[in-house]
């Protein structure tokens, strides 16, 4: 990169917090690649570690770019979900660079997708 050329930026990936009735909501914006994977995993990980038994939901909508390190974040947060009987319920439109990546590797039928958060809220628990 010569002197003259701007540095790249990094992704940047908003996380917010909230809770919806007794059910915390996790919202994420922005991209998740390698560089922020592993935050939006943490975030995710840490409020079902604080879940007390309550499923939580994870909203995608606002995310606009997701690669295979976020593919696999959100495998590792399902997993932890239901290593510790609270499951993750992860939202996700029709936003294309988000759903498409899923189901192309067909994670559609591993995860458990809802259309919108109002959806993943009232959906029965899968324990």
């Amino acid at each position: 990169m010569s002197p003259s050329e701007p540095a790249p930026h990094p992704a940047e990936l908003r996380i917010a917090q909230r809770v919806a009735g007794s059910i915390p909501v996790v919202v994420a914006v922005g991209e998740i690649d390698a560089d922020t994977a592993p935050l939006l995993a943490d975030a995710v990980k840490s409020t079902l570690d604080r879940a007390a038994g309550q499923p939580c939901v994870l909203d995608l909508t606002g995310v606009d770019f997701l690669n295979s390190a976020g593919l696999t974040a959100l495998v590792d947060a399902t997993r932890h979900g239901r290593a510790r009987r609270e499951p993750l319920r992860i939202v996700v439109d029709a936003n294309r660079p988000v759903i498409r990546p899923i189901q192309v590797t067909g994670l559609d039928d591993v995860l458990a997708l809802y259309h919108t958060v109002e959806e993943a809220l009232n959906a029965r628990s899968e324990r």
